[in-house]
């Protein structure tokens, strides 16, 4: 099929705008002013997609006006039901309206008409014209324009591809003989959308037979008589409701509107009007994809046209002052001062208003320090410094095994200084010695971004990074949890200055990528001396911003002093016995091979069960477990675990192969991986604990993922077993919160019988069975205690009663009933709920026992779903954040205790609510008496925090 040459897209604005803020709702692009993009960026790719890939040579965009259609007018009731536009694309109509004028693509609209009206009438103008034409919209009701050479064109969403729909396809899809039967089906079932009554209790199936048989609504009505049961009594009643509906839900196409080729002609876009407003909106991405990488490329060839440093008064040791900030009368370079644009603006000056800077067109002043004596210089003037920031380049990701490479250093905006590592280990440690001392002052606050990695770092130079910490990366996870808090991306947000990347230094990923030891070095210093001074800008803006928000406490009490505790952690690591495991890597695969083949006699063939293909082909085409499974935006049938847990009663076979996944799964990620994470220095495993990933404030581990070893089943506890102490003269301890949350729950919501349980020892299921289900104590069974757990736990996170029914596989009038009695024994817990939503409504955000925030963008919104998931998280956030707040805490307190002890024991694991110890045998009783202490009193509670204690020679035995 030879390409159209005139091919014309019209866009729906506003469903693409509603969809776009939707895709963004639980995960909302903010900008460093506040502003809430995520509709307008969703429009804005939508239509950069469709330029890109589909080429159109025409384009229009349709919007719906504020005034009241004629449909309206006809019918008060249209669209009445229709919840209130959400602020967040009120803000967001009048960027929508700038982008699409500054792409130069018209703006259709019309007093009086909607937007399909006007696309419509465009649509079949622009057929007979010749044209190809596309309707871009998610909405169905366009399914009625189509024809040969106008197209219904649905756009990519959450995982679903382009869907491009012709006449064949509607009529597959709606199960019609021809297309203007779809007027029809939208007036027989109605349209829940726009408030289009229809004729109740007529659906799809219904409707689309009852059109096979009588073509028409109006026809249909006409033979009502003939029509048996149900449906002909409902369409005798509902019959002009029905006709009037299919009214309604006709697409005008005589809409006075003309159309113009000429108008709609796609010419590109005016750069002078659009990039103002992508960096207005900080669409760094969509600048990139539409003018390319700001700056001037190889960073090689701008190194050799960088500024020479300006020429300095002479100091006693007869080279250029080197440290003291730029004179105002140098003649090669301008001082770089704080009132000048090339350092940072300030916090409430951060939103962009022009093209990024970069390395190349600021004013900077890098120096190479490599002699000994200019070494010495920089460190006696670091001495005086009250703080400085630094920074360290290595040959390898994995800080544990890195070697340095070099090390730089910044105190004032604009300045910075390069200090190379030779490779050799001995010339090495020459050099790093030279910045012992003053890297482990314990009065000189050090400045970083991700400090974890370069107290890591320095760690087998035998430096112990010591005094205040100043991690940009924390700071900005603490201001804004859910966004990413890479350097590069806060340059560009806070500073408008955008770094150089990595790939320009050493390449791309793959065999031919660089290391930095062969990076030239005077590109390595420009590299690294700029990572510490755009650092340094960086914590000028974001450390008033923790003040202004009320984050500084929660920052210097529990994430400061916790970088050490975890660089601590990661530097000590934990042995695991590969013995062990090479005997449960045997027993599995016998096990999965016994697996395989119980799946192949009940599929009655074989297959590869690992292949989603083959697996929904087995379950679904041969063994038709269900009539309409679910496929993937591929295809093929979705053979998730989520999908197969609720087939697991359908057929052995499903329960088989979620037992062979579970195997699979844990050889390879933990059985089969472990011994290849184990590091040839110490033979240790060394995990790194992850502080700025999850929004709730908890840790996360990787390499491996000690959070997801399955601790409920036999198979993930084998694996604990692999984690044993170091040597003979330790053991493991185990110290761990009991049910946190539910007391931090019952503190909180102060509720008198909950607080009573817990100060008397209580079995809290059991106490919360009793009440729900009225027996006294005694006679509570493990079926209503299990039931009350769940429920517990449960309403911490907001659980519903479809929610609670599924989860214990009753009724959801059973589950309702549970729900209701809890609230009623409990009902401190349900004024707690109530009262955190309604303050999050007001601020926006909840927060926990230390101040940390969650941002609840969408609390207030009108989406009653969206909402729904905000309230819960208002519910859940300051309970799990409390959670993470109080083991944080309690591990900075033991950390500080057993340093300050001098003792061997070390603590090597943090997971969920437990801490694991390496612990001295000598120092076991010391240990048993002191860490429950620190755990309990971590935060005052109205109720006992409590702390379960084990020992043994391995994870599994001390848990």
């Amino acid at each position: 099929m030879s390409k159209p040459d005139k091919k014309l897209f019209l866009l729906d604005a506003f469903a693409l705008i509603y969809r776009a803020h939707f895709a963004f709702s639980k995960n909302p692009r903010i900008t460093s002013t506040g502003l809430n993009t995520g509709a307008v960026y969703g429009f804005t790719n939508s239509l950069l997609e469709i330029i890109q890939k589909e080429k159109p040579t025409h384009l229009g965009v349709a919007f719906d006006t504020d005034q009241p259609t004629f449909r309206h007018v006809e019918y008060s009731e249209y669209k009445a039901q229709r919840e209130k536009q959400p602020e967040d694309i009120k803000i967001a109509r009048p960027y929508i309206r700038q982008i699409v004028k500054a792409f130069n693509i018209p703006i259709l609209e019309l007093d009086g008409y909607e937007a399909d009206d006007v696309i419509g009438t465009l649509a079949k103008k622009a057929c007979r014209a010749g044209f190809e034409v596309y309707m871009m919209t998610p909405d169905k009701d366009y399914s009625q324009l189509v024809e040969e050479h106008i197209w219904l064109y649905k756009p990519a969403y959450m995982g679903n591809a382009v869907d491009v729909l012709g006449i064949k396809e509607v009529l597959e899809k709606w199960d019609i003989d021809q297309i203007d039967q779809v007027r029809d089906m939208l007036g027989l079932q109605g349209d829940a959308v726009d408030n289009i009554p229809g004729i109740p209790g007529i659906g799809p199936k219904t409707a689309s037979k009852l059109l096979k048989e009588y073509g028409t609504v109006e026809n249909i009505v006409a033979h009502a008589d003939e029509i048996k049961g149900k449906n002909g009594e409902r369409i005798k009643e509902f019959g002009e409701q029905g006709i009037f509906s299919k009214k309604l839900a006709t697409i005008h196409t005589e809409v006075p509107i003309d159309f113009d080729a000429d108008a709609l002609l796609y010419t590109g876009p005016d750069d002078a009007k659009l990039k103002p407003i992508l960096q207005e909106l900080e669409f760094r991405s969509t600048m990139r994809r539409l003018y390319g990488e700001e700056g001037t490329g190889a960073l090689a060839a701008a190194t050799a046209a960088a500024k020479p440093a300006p020429q300095r008064k002479s100091t006693p040791s007869g080279q250029g002052d080197l440290f003291a900030p730029a004179q105002a009368d140098s003649p090669v370079a301008t001082p770089v001062r704080e009132s000048q644009a090339a350092v940072a603006p300030a916090a409430e000056e951060s939103k962009p208003l022009s093209a990024p800077r970069t390395i190349y067109n600021s004013t900077h002043h890098y120096h190479l320090m490599q002699t000994r004596q200019q070494q010495e210089e920089l460190i006696t003037y670091l001495k005086q410094q009250q703080a400085f920031c630094f920074d360290t380049e290595t040959d390898a990701i994995d800080a544990v095994e890195a070697r340095l490479v070099g090390m730089s250093f910044s105190w004032y905006p604009g300045e910075a200084y390069y200090v190379p590592v030779p490779a050799d280990e001995a010339e090495a440690r020459k050099v790093t010695d030279r910045f012992k001392e003053v890297l482990e002052a314990e009065k000189i606050r050090k400045i970083g971004q991700n400090l974890k990695y370069d107290i890591l770092a320095l760690r087998k130079y035998d430096i112990e990074v010591r005094g205040p910490v100043t991690d940009t990366m924390v700071q900005h996870y603490l201001l804004e949890p859910e966004m990413r808090h890479g350097m590069d991306l806060l340059a560009e947000t806070y500073l408008n200055y955008k770094p150089v990347s990595i790939t320009e230094l050493i390449g791309p990923r793959g065999k031919d990528q660089k290391t930095m030891r062969e990076v030239p070095l005077e590109a390595i210093k420009e590299y690294a001396a700029e990572d510490a001074d755009i650092t340094l800008q960086l914590e000028k803006t974001l450390s008033p911003k923790l003040k202004q928000e009320g984050l500084l406490k929660l920052y210097e009490e529990v994430e400061a002093p916790l970088i050490h505790v975890l660089a601590e952690m990661e530097y000590n690591g934990i042995r695991v016995d590969t013995e062990a495991l090479k005997e449960l890597s045997v027993q599995m695969d016998l096990e999965a091979r016994e697996l395989e083949k119980q799946v192949y006699e009940e599929a009655g063939q074989e297959f590869n069960i690992g292949s989603p293909k083959q697996l929904g082909e087995i379950l679904f085409d041969k063994l038709q477990l269900i009539k309409k499974p679910k496929t993937t935006k591929t295809g093929q049938y979705a053979t998730g675990e989520e999908i197969l847990i609720k087939l697991a009663d359908e057929h052995p076979i499903v329960k088989h192969i979620l037992e062979y996944r579970q195997l699979t799964k844990l050889c390879s990620t933990y059985i089969d991986a472990l011994p290849k994470l184990i590091s040839p220095r110490d033979g240790r495993v060394h995990t790194s604990f992850n502080q700025t990933v999850a929004a709730t404030g908890r840790l996360s581990s990787t390499n491996p993922n000690l959070q997801n070893i399955p601790i409920r089943t036999e198979r993930g506890r084998e694996i604990r077993k692999a984690f044993v102490p170091r040597n003979e003269e330790f053991t493991l301890l185990s110290a761990d919160y009991s049910q946190v949350e539910l007391r931090l729950m019952a503190g909180f919501a102060k509720d008198a019988a909950m607080v009573e349980a817990f100060r008397e020892g209580r079995d809290i299921h059991a106490t919360t069975a009793a009440k729900i289900f009225k027996v006294p104590l005694e006679e509570v069974d493990s079926d209503m205690r299990r039931k009350a757990k769940t429920a517990n736990f449960g309403i911490i996170y907001g659980i519903s009663a479809f929610g609670l029914a599924q989860r214990l596989n009753i009724p959801r009038k059973e589950a309702s009933d549970i729900i209701e009695a809890y609230f009623q024994e409990f009902p401190g817990v349900k004024q707690y709920m109530d009262e955190s939503i309604e303050k999050a409504r007001e601020q926006e955000y909840v927060e926990t026992i230390m101040g940390r925030r969650r941002y609840l963008r969408d609390i207030n919104s009108r989406n009653q779903t969206v909402r729904g998931f905000a309230e819960r998280n208002a519910i859940n956030a300051p309970i799990q954040g409390s959670a993470a707040d109080i083991i944080k805490l309690a591990m900075i307190n033991i950390h500080r205790w057993m340093r300050s002890q001098k003792l061997k024991s070390r603590l090597v694991l943090q997971v969920h609510d437990e801490l694991v110890f390496d612990a001295h045998l000598s120092e076991v009783a010391l240990l048993k008496e002191h860490i429950p202490l620190f755990m309990s009193t971590a935060v005052e509670l109205p109720v006992p925090l409590e702390v379960g204690l084990g020992t043994g020679p391995n994870w599994l035995e001390a848990h």
